[in-house]
């Protein structure tokens, strides 16, 4: 680690200890050379797989993306960000867990709607609306029907 009030290269670790969860080491430095004080954070760099499209298209996966398309389906809908927040940490974990590096963006479509269904139903049938291109009320009726059976057998 360059020190960065003299760019020397000899650095030591004085103290180092968790932070944000366990997520981030926080460490005070000292420079060898010139004995100024600093403090890095450190954190693991978690590669997401990337998408492929319908059409074929390979992308860089885009947390931006998600965070949109969840947020479009519970506009107006009793949920917190802070539950949301912890639905995109479960996709993104259920996503790097699998140890792939390519995954099909029809695999991230059912993670999102796996994760709305637990969060909101409303949002849930709108997603899923637009994700599987219904067609006309029918094909809602049908899911409307599936998710009352499933949450009526849940209750059970």
């Amino acid at each position: 680690m360059h020190c960065p009030f003299c760019n020397t290269v000899d650095t030591k670790v004085i103290d180092s200890r968790l932070v944000a969860d366990g997520n981030q080491v926080r460490r005070r430095r000292e420079c060898i050379t010139c004995s100024e004080r600093f403090t890095t954070y450190e954190t693991a760099e978690l590669v997401m797989p990337r998408i492929i499209k319908q059409n074929g298209n390979r992308e860089p996966f885009d947390e931006e993306k998600l965070h949109s398309g969840l947020t479009k389906a519970l506009e107006k809908r009793p949920v917190s960000l802070e539950k949301v927040d912890e639905a995109i940490s479960r996709i993104k974990a259920n996503l790097r867990a699998t140890g792939e590096r390519e995954i099909q963006s029809r695999v991230v479509g059912e993670q999102v709607m796996k994760e709305l269904r637990d969060l909101d139903e409303v949002a849930f049938v709108r997603f899923a609306s637009v994700y599987r291109s219904f067609k006309d009320l029918d094909e809602f009726r049908k899911e409307i029907d599936k998710l009352s059976r499933d949450s009526s057998s849940t209750d059970s």
